[in-house]
């Protein structure tokens, strides 16, 4: 890479406006080092982009291997639980070898979409029956790799998952998911390695597949390593139950009670929380990761985002299940189902929804220095059109309310990584035909 590279956008997000004519120099260790907007025409050697340019997305929520369910898990009915059947057959497929496939389309497939950042929710540890692998942490290496070859930065939320429920051992499916106890797990975790391109924090997978009393072990091993830490939380009232039963507490209280709620902590969904709940995890500026494609493709309800966020917990968005890879659809969404549960407009502006997808969303992952366009950043941007049938008309001044309430994935016409073209004119520089790449590797574990 030279030494300093240079980008033009015709229009680009400096949060919170729309500039014009903006310059972006990148140093050859992958760092903006200055934006200019009114710079005037496109400097010779510069690469020009197209529409408008905004900061990488973060995918702050994705189980990758869910990706080869879309469709499948869309005939007839069924529950939250009949779904989870249907993804544990999957699971079961799985190698190390099918899931290095498999995740470098996915996350191609997001590249595409503008993400370049994923914080992957990663339990499959084993092999099926909890047989350990030579490497003991191979299917997040794989993980990893996957990432590197589809040229997106990657947060391994290395998971702790130890029972099917309260007091009950791992099911069959679940048992290449458990290392025992939060103590070996912790002794697999540490031995992971970050790279250039990604970092490790830590999750509690829920507060019914992890006893209560080794919740704190993983808390603590996150808190040392100043490393994320996420957990599912609340999703189905089945689980609130399940855990009043227990402990005669809620799963938020629970969390609370062993140290888990925390600024660096992001709890993925908080569907269904009483207002003490609320009250627990907005004080503490615990992040709350909202899934909208997902949450309504399962069912799970409309949780109480806004309340929470005007508590003081910021909010991150993830497309978890891949239902549907789409950024702009999970910013939207946040806006038009608290709409739906209030009857009424305007909760967030379009700046707000675009710093979930971007900012807030790779802070809660471990990369505070991305999501931004501005000195220092991380050059990690990418470029929407505002031709396409679902863009063009609105003035290039309202970019933001246009992306957010009108674009979708394929609209994104740019993506930079680090300085590095991973799209270009929509099309993936380094798994030229995404589309082939996913049916090989879906095909390959559901056959």
């Amino acid at each position: 890479m030279p030494s300093v590279t240079q980008f033009w956008a015709p229009h680009a997000w400096i949060d919170p406006v729309v500039e014009s004519d903006v310059l972006i120099t990148v140093s050859g260790e992958g760092r903006i080092t200055a934006v200019t907007p009114d710079s005037g025409p496109a400097p010779a050697g510069a690469t020009v982009l197209t529409g408008l340019t905004l900061p990488g997305m973060a995918n702050a929520h994705s189980h990758a291997f869910h990706r080869a369910l879309r469709g499948t898990v869309q005939v007839g009915s069924g529950t939250f639980w009949t779904w989870r059947d249907t993804m544990y057959r999957t699971a079961d497929a799985l190698t190390p070898d099918s899931y290095l496939e498999l995740a470098t389309a996915v996350y191609a497939e997001m590249a595409l979409a503008g993400i370049t950042a994923v914080g992957e929710f990663h339990y499959l540890h084993h092999a099926p029956g909890g047989t350990r692998y030579a490497d003991p942490n191979a299917m997040g290496e794989a993980l990893i790799e996957a990432a590197s070859r589809a040229g997106i930065r990657i947060t391994l939320l290395d998971t702790c998952y130890l029972s099917a429920g309260f007091g009950e051992p791992p099911n069959r499916h679940q048992q290449r998911f458990s290392d025992g106890d939060a103590e070996a797990w912790a002794a697999r975790a540490s031995s992971i390695e970050p790279r250039a391109h990604a970092r490790i924090g830590a999750a509690v997978h829920s507060v019914r597949a992890v006893p209560a009393e080794q919740l704190s072990t993983v808390a603590q091993w996150a808190g040392e390593r100043k490393a994320p830490l996420h957990v599912h939380l609340s999703e189905q009232t089945a689980e609130n139950e399940a855990c009043l039963a227990a402990h005669r507490v809620t799963p938020t209280q629970l969390l609370s009670q062993h140290g888990v709620l925390g600024p660096r902590t992001s709890a993925v969904h908080a569907t269904h929380l009483t207002d003490a709940d609320v009250k627990l995890l907005s004080s503490s500026s615990t992040v709350i990761c909202m899934c909208p494609t997902t949450e309504r493709d399962l069912a799970d309800g409309i949780g109480p985002a806004r309340r929470l966020a005007h508590g003081g917990s910021p909010i991150s968005l993830g497309s978890d299940s891949h239902a549907v890879i789409d950024p702009f659809e999970e910013a939207r969404a946040l806006e038009l189902n608290e709409r739906l549960a209030t009857q009424q407009r305007g909760h967030w502006t379009a700046a707000a929804l675009l710093r979930a997808a971007t900012e807030d969303g790779h802070a809660s992952l471990g990369w505070p220095e991305a999501g931004r366009l501005e000195r220092g950043a991380l050059a990690d941007f990418c470029a929407v059109a505002l031709d396409t049938p679902r863009t063009a008309g609105p003035p290039a001044r309202l970019g933001a309310e246009t992306a957010v309430f009108a674009a979708n994935a394929s609209d994104v016409r740019e993506v930079i990584v680090g300085g590095r073209v991973v799209v270009r004119d929509g099309v993936h520089q380094l798994v030229p035909d995404v589309g082939a790449a996913l049916a090989t590797a879906i095909k390959t574990v559901t056959t």
